[in-house]
């Protein structure tokens, strides 16, 4: 994995909301009936979401968190004062780009939207930015 990292430039990187390294799932894990979310109500938790950017842009040109502009993220995802500090720590100790800083942002709306939050929890943050962790491994 490494290898492939290292050849993708970092402003292109910078471009992917969610780095996210998915390990190998042993055989007897999926043979066996492990404890997860049935699909069903994962598909419920998404159109409630979904429901709430519709509600959110329904004046707007905007469709999805996705596509929010710079004054939408301000407007929709500004997070709590804890929230604020945990992001520019973040940001500071990992050397996140600007453009990182707003794709974490839109990335913490989406998961309060799962959740049916109105607000972004600093719990959404914290989400968000692990997200961006493979940003900052070594290639």
């Amino acid at each position: 994995m490494r290898n492939y990292r290292g050849r993708i430039s970092g402003p292109l990187r910078d471009r992917f909301d969610i780095h996210l390294e998915v390990p190998r799932v042993p055989a007897s894990d999926l043979e066996g009936h492990s404890a997860v979310e049935p699909s069903v109500r994962v598909r419920d938790r998404v159109t409630r979401a979904r429901a709430m950017q519709r509600r959110r842009f329904k004046a707007t040109p905007t469709r999805t968190n996705a596509a929010m502009t710079s004054p939408q993220i301000r407007e929709h995802s500004a997070p709590d004062e804890a929230g604020r500090r945990l992001l520019s720590a973040a940001v500071e100790r990992m050397g996140l780009s600007a453009r990182a800083h707003q794709r974490i942002l839109k990335v913490a709306r989406t998961l309060a939207d799962l959740e049916g939050e109105g607000r972004i929890l600093q719990a959404h943050l914290a989400e968000a930015i692990q997200y961006r962790l493979l940003d900052r491994a070594a290639p």
